[in-house]
């Protein structure tokens, strides 16, 4: 091969203008923000979905699900078909039974006949898909998001967390589409703010339960607030760890009972996507009346554990007396303070009652319950395109998507942050697999002119609202669906 000559040499040495300009990623069809289950399930739809290029960023490291509360025992209160896929896939290669193939524990699981499955078992289930899935990154924290209306995507600034939460990089990601799940954050009650941001004050949210036990425990008397499955299980847990006669243990509550969850199967019902829809068409200020009055639906107790609660105190009373545990519903905390070095006061006031009282204890636990992260911060630079409702809410779709300015032409996926438009299942693990699916359908549909998931077009029994009530209209109305 013969040199090149100097012309030759010059013109290959020449600096080319295009090339000393960055490269534009290419946008990705979708973009996550947030790896909890919600999100995961949809990464694992996602990943069966050809031709769709899709991402996840969380800035924590890995996968955990509400580690604080893997209680040993503790199980899901959703049976195990409820996983990320199955109620859309069930040939996923994602479900939680191919995690158990995987594991070589499907036969235990088989003769075990467990229909609910240990929390600790969901947690590990939902790190091997979050490990194995390549659209899932951890570590990766985005900081606000853009719309660029030339090239018509989203801008996503990030920061790369290392192993400390300390920054390590910054990045630029762009999408064509998003989907939020941030999730929830645990909820501190007002009045013991103050105290539980306290470091050496021994009040934490359950959320933090399982890594503060011990020092729980050391506690010379123990409260727990909060009338929900967390509080109960912390509760017998905390039974169950101490002395009998010496249990020191008190259960406040401000429902008016320890009220077991509505699991009846026509009460499930209200978890169906035939519900969501029902509620979703109501009006904004019915909805806003039916959430409250839902609680028992999703913040109650399950039976078994109010069994074996009740189990275990009856078992204290075998050698007469009764355990030292106080155990009272309808109570709420007004204030709270210190006492001394170690003491901590509570100021009670019983709803039925109308009387105050104050409780002297030495640690406390909140079962209080979360609440949805407002999306503001992360769509900052977003905020005045986002159409809101008489109360200042993001208006959100059927199809679980943002309504936005027209000015902005790619859509924007929420996962629970939709209670006040879609009703007690928008957190609701059973309706995961469902939504992420729907999410994907309104996507696909978009970008292919077809729906990747088929759905069912009915999910209960029970008719929700007169649709289809009339004489003439069921006859007519199951013959459509017999007709696909």
């Amino acid at each position: 091969m013969n040199a090149p000559t100097a012309p030759e040499q010059a013109q290959e040495q020449e600096p080319d203008p295009a090339a000393e300009r960055p490269q534009q990623q290419e946008p990705f069809d979708l973009l996550g923000v947030g790896v909890g289950p919600f999100n995961l399930s949809l990464a694992a739809l996602a990943d069966a979905v050809p031709g769709l290029t899709a991402a996840f960023y969380d800035q924590r490291q890995d996968f955990h699900w509400h580690p604080g509360l893997l209680i040993d025992g503790a199980t899901l209160q959703v049976p195990f078909l409820a996983d990320l896929v199955t109620l859309a896939d069930p040939a996923s290669r994602w479900s939680f039974l191919n995690f158990l193939k995987t594991r070589e524990r499907l036969f235990p699981f088989y003769f075990a006949e467990r229909f609910h499955v240990h929390r600790a078992e969901y947690d590990a289930y939902c790190r091997w898909v979050a490990d194995a899935l390549p659209s899932t990154h951890f570590g990766q924290q985005v900081d606000t998001v853009r719309w660029d209306a030339a090239a018509g995507h989203f801008e996503v600034d990030h920061t790369q967390l290392d192993a400390h939460g300390e920054a390590e990089a910054l990045g630029r990601t762009y999408a064509r589409h998003l989907v939020l799940g941030v999730g929830t954050a645990p909820y501190v009650p007002e009045p013991l703010r103050p105290l539980a941001e306290a470091p050496t004050v021994p009040v934490v949210h359950s959320a933090d339960y399982l890594p503060q036990r011990e020092r729980l425990l050391a506690a010379e008397h123990i409260t727990v607030v909060g009338s929900g499955q967390s509080g109960a299980e912390v509760f017998l847990d905390l039974l169950r760890s101490r002395p009998a006669g010496r249990e020191a243990v008190t259960w406040l509550a401000r429902t008016p009972a320890f009220a077991p969850m509505e699991y009846s199967r026509l009460g499930l019902e209200h978890f169906t996507p035939d519900y969501t829809r029902y509620f979703h068409g109501l009006p904004e200020q019915v909805r806003d009346r039916l959430v409250p009055q839902q609680w028992q639906l999703h913040k109650g107790i399950d039976t078994e554990t109010i069994t074996a609660i009740h189990d275990e105190l009856y078992r204290r009373t075998l050698d007469g007396g009764w355990p030292d545990a106080v155990l009272t519903p309808g109570v709420s905390v007004r204030t709270a303070g210190r006492i001394g070095i170690t003491g901590i006061e509570l100021h009670l006031e019983h709803a039925d009652q109308g009387t105050r009282t104050r409780l002297v204890t030495s640690a406390v636990v909140l079962a209080t319950g979360y609440r949805e992260r407002p999306l503001d911060q992360l769509l900052g630079p977003l905020h005045p395109y986002v159409l809101r409702d008489s109360a200042g809410r993001p208006r959100i779709g059927a199809r679980h998507r943002l309504e936005l300015d027209r000015r902005i032409t790619g859509r924007i996926y929420v996962q629970n942050a939709e209670r006040h438009t879609h009703g007690v299942g928008a957190p609701d693990l059973g309706l995961a697999a469902w939504r992420s699916a729907v999410i994907l359908n309104d996507l696909t549909g978009l970008l292919t002119g077809a729906e990747h998931y088929p759905l069912p077009a009915r999910t209960a029994f029970t008719t929700f609202g007169l649709d289809g009530v009339g004489a003439c209209d069921v006859p007519t109305r199951t013959a459509a669906l017999r007709r696909g």
